[in-house]
């Protein structure tokens, strides 16, 4: 029996391909319910060099959807929780954690390598904006999820840019403001589904609406990334 998890990859994408991934070095901002997903199918396709930031704590909420969510994770760190998982599939992955939240105070320290990719899976539009402004100022490959909520039809997933969007109303809201900035184009992962909503919530402390969430959709996102990631990076 082969020991080497990579076995059947390598059936896939060669000796060269196996080679290039162990090589590559991907940076996931946000390890919630699209990016814990991109962590993790990353690290079992053999990315070599994996880099998350995320200064949140598992919830309850979190584990209709999120990876790192157990019962027996709850108030830990999500990196830590998420280290321990890919660490536990390559123990030979370089695997670097940030428990910090992305924002123009922390951009430099953050994106201060030559990563072959940056993942944009956060949620807050101000910090979303900032980092694919910086990854276009500093050349770097990025591509960003748009909103998974209130969502129930994976197949509506798709890969565009963000000048040929629809549906979506995060992606209109980024549409603008790289407008604004003059930046001409951004790949990104949205759905063409129109949102589902039976009962409207809001945050008790910020009384912002909750969006709904289930298990199969911002987890198809985040595999829909990571294929478009590893495609990229077979390509180089």
């Amino acid at each position: 029996m082969s020991s080497d998890f990579r076995e059947r990859t390598r059936i896939i994408v060669g000796e060269s391909g196996i080679d290039k991934l162990e090589k590559s070095k991907v940076i996931i901002f946000g390890v919630g319910g699209v990016g814990s997903f991109v962590v993790e199918s990353l690290a079992r396709a053999g990315v070599g060099n994996i880099s998350v930031v995320d200064s949140d704590v598992v919830d309850i909420t979190n584990i209709n959807r999120q990876l790192p969510a157990l019962h027996s994770t709850i108030g830990k760190a999500k990196v830590d929780v998420i280290e321990k998982r890919v660490k536990d599939i390559n123990p030979n992955v370089i695997f670097n954690k940030y428990k910090e939240f992305y924002s123009e105070m922390t951009s430099e320290s953050l994106l201060n390598q030559d990563y072959d990719f940056v993942v944009d899976a956060i949620d807050s539009v101000k910090s979303k904006i900032h980092l694919i402004e910086s990854c276009y100022n500093k050349n770097l490959r990025v591509i960003s999820s748009m909103g998974m909520g209130n969502k129930l039809d994976p197949t509506k997933i798709e890969i565009a840019d963000i000048y040929k969007t629809e549906m979506c109303p995060l992606a209109k809201v980024v549409r603008r403001e790289l407008k604004k900035r003059k930046i001409p184009k951004l790949t990104v992962v949205y759905s063409k589904e129109m949102p589902t909503i039976t009962e409207v919530k809001n945050d008790e402390d910020t009384n912002q609406r909750i969006n709904g969430s289930i298990s199969f959709v911002p987890s198809c996102a985040g595999l829909v990334i990571s294929s478009f990631i590893v495609k990229q990076l077979l390509s180089k």
